[in-house]
């Protein structure tokens, strides 16, 4: 496995394996690596010949400043974790890299898709997500890029972002990896303490009874609440939301019909979770 460090360096190694006919496989990370990450890691090993992982902590996402600075970094132990799953480029820029003029004046600015759910607790994330994938995309040129599903605002936004701007690449979802207990696998959950780690299973388990009251025939409201009272349920968890909505999150859900997501965030002390499911497909 190759490292580099520069913008130049990636994408020169990625066209001369594009000279070759390879296909070319991004799968871009904050680091702090986990299976969730193998999996993506593994399905670009399987559809390409290039697999390149990028290792930046993305400062432009974070609206709190103690989240950028107790997120966790393991740059050796995450480079050894990557050998593993076959990737031949690890790009681990530094924010010199890639900002070299500091923060970037031009952005790239999400719309509507921004403004609910993950965007409305946290402002400004996904402009510092669309602008920094926009960034990697463009500096990596991929065949396609892999994101978990794990993220489902962020994949459908990032989705979008390669539509609207017309950026030749193909988002691949994969879907998410849990504990034995459901929890969605996420770099947050070694920051929880024993007994919250054992409280935040009950995000899995309201989604399970979400879903199910759906397949038995409940609204999208009435399914949003049945999530939000199991939720309520567990003492340690504080709700932030609870929603149905359809997969492109683009408009509210009106009627019973059409494939339905529903997604929940909470947060167990200073942890902020998050999880999704398919409701209907």
């Amino acid at each position: 496995m190759e490292l580099i460090t520069g913008p130049s360096g990636v994408l020169a190694h990625v066209r001369g394996a594009r000279r070759t006919g390879e296909r070319v496989a991004l799968v871009p990370t904050m680091g702090a690596l986990h299976a969730g990450h193998a999996a993506l890691m593994m399905a670009a090993r399987e559809q390409s010949e290039q697999v390149v992982l990028s290792i930046f902590v993305n400062p432009l996402q974070f609206n709190r400043a103690e989240d950028l600075e107790h997120y966790p970094r393991d740059l050796d132990g995450d480079l050894d974790f990557a050998r593993k799953f076959g990737v031949d480029v690890a790009f681990v820029p530094d924010v010199q890299a890639m900002y070299p003029s500091g923060t970037p004046i031009v952005q790239v600015d999400p719309g509507q898709l921004a403004d609910r759910f993950e965007g409305a607790a946290r402002p400004g994330h996904f402009r510092g997500v669309a602008t920094v994938v926009t960034k990697l995309l463009s500096i990596v040129e991929p065949d396609a890029a892999y994101f978990g599903e794990k993220d489902y605002q962020q994949l459908v936004i990032v989705r979008r972002l390669a539509a609207d701007l017309s950026i030749p690449v193909e988002i691949i979802g994969i879907p998410t990896i849990r504990e034995p207990d459901g929890l969605a696998l996420s770099s947050r959950n070694r920051r929880l303490s024993a007994t919250q780690r054992t409280a935040a299973a009950v995000l899995h388990r309201a989604l399970m009874e979400g879903r199910e009251s759906i397949r038995g025939g409940a609204d999208p409201v009435a399914a949003a609440a049945v999530v939000a009272g199991r939720v309520a349920s567990e003492p340690l968890a504080r709700l932030d939301y609870a929603e149905v909505t359809d997969v492109d999150l683009a408009r509210p859900v009106e009627g019973t019909e059409g494939p339905l997501r529903i997604l929940v965030a909470a947060e167990f002390g200073t942890v902020r979770l998050i999880d999704n499911v398919a409701a209907r497909v």
